[in-house]
């Protein structure tokens, strides 16, 4: 539970923290809305639109699956995440299935620079589809809570009508925030009450939108729509650098076996040293600090393995890596002697690590 209210309170930061499961709700058929506290009664703090990942004990090893915070920061003792269970979503379904009111998960974030606060603008359009809502809707709640006469157009694509994802509260919203104009599509049923019929197209795009070339554009859905999305902005006179779009990319690269014993050190050549855990390993050109922890039996907790969803946060104690990263990491971040194992090769004779 929160803690008691407090002059400063603590705040949350999910390098790795514990989050209590407080509340599910039904959204849309297979969509469910998952709220969470903090363990140690911190508040919440994130940038809306940011994602988390959750480890899920799924089998013996947790299985590692990122999440779209829906919820604003504004509303600091809980988050939210709303996920669609697909077919073969493994992690989604075990929380569909197996995650129950008073369970905890380890999460790791908050990251990612998908947030209207990284590119401030007077203007704006949110475009998605399917679950890619979640970080609209998280944007949409921080604007309606403290900037409300906000200019938001915000168009929302589904199949069919029951899968539109929070069509009551931006209606709602729509009517106490005079700057918010929630827009509705059906894909694949006939125009209704609230909603319109057809495809993403430019006529359907300039419709709804007249005026997107004076807007900053977030988009997020599946990668058919960001894509189509993205060539009609073009079209459209939005410029390159008001485009904005979030996606995890390709499925993570398959995690190597691990060995149970640390392989012996070589005299000479470049070597990781990890501080908590005393251990030590070589490391060849081109191996990256997260490949010489799994080569010595160490765990750091990872996503997608290409430098996007920051889940392999780690602190460098010592000497210097080459980063390359796609995102999932911030400059302050950086800054502060933090890098991302997944996509950091080390440069230096000896870099330590607090692993």
């Amino acid at each position: 539970m929160p803690g008691p209210l407090t002059a400063t309170p603590k705040l949350w930061n999910a390098k790795s923290a514990r989050l209590r499961c407080v509340g599910i709700r039904e959204e849309a058929p297979d969509v469910r809305t998952f709220r969470f506290e903090a363990e140690d009664g911190s508040w919440f703090s994130y940038r809306p639109g940011q994602f988390v990942t959750l480890e899920l004990p799924v089998g013996p090893q947790p299985v590692l699956r990122t999440y779209t915070l829906a919820s604003t920061p504004s509303r600091p003792h809980h988050a939210k995440i709303t996920a669609k269970a697909q077919k073969d979503s493994v992690g989604t379904r075990w929380l569909f299935g197996r995650l129950r009111v008073g369970d905890a998960l380890t999460a790791h974030g908050p990251s990612g620079r998908f947030s209207l606060l990284d590119h401030p603008a007077e203007h704006y359009l949110f475009l998605s589809a399917g679950s890619g809502a979640t970080p609209m809707m998280s944007m949409a709640r921080w604007l309606f809570d403290t900037a409300p006469q906000t200019d938001v157009v915000y168009i929302h694509f589904a199949r069919r009508p029951q899968d539109l994802l929070f069509r009551s509260e931006l209606g709602y919203m729509a009517e106490a925030a005079s700057g918010l104009r929630p827009r509705f599509v059906v894909t694949g049923a006939p125009a209704g009450e609230g909603w319109t019929s057809g495809r993403l197209d430019r006529a359907l795009l300039s419709a709804l939108c007249p005026d997107i070339a004076g807007r900053a554009v977030f988009c997020c859905g599946p990668d058919r729509f960001m894509d189509v999305a993205r060539r009609l902005a073009a079209e459209l006179g939005v410029p390159a650098a008001r485009w904005h779009e979030e996606s995890f990319g390709a499925t993570p690269a398959p995690v190597p076996a691990v060995s149970p014993i640390a392989p012996p050190v070589e005299a000479e050549g470049m070597q990781v040293a990890f501080a908590r855990s005393g251990r030590r390993a070589a490391v060849l050109p081109g191996q990256t600090v997260l490949e010489a922890a799994e080569g010595c039996g160490l765990r750091i907790p990872t996503a997608c393995r290409q430098g996007l969803c920051g889940t392999c946060l780690v602190r460098k104690l010592k000497g210097e890596v080459r980063m390359e990263h796609n995102g999932g990491i911030a400059e302050d971040e950086i800054a502060e002697g933090w890098i991302l194992a997944c996509c950091s090769q080390p440069e230096s004779a000896l870099v330590e690590v607090e692993v």
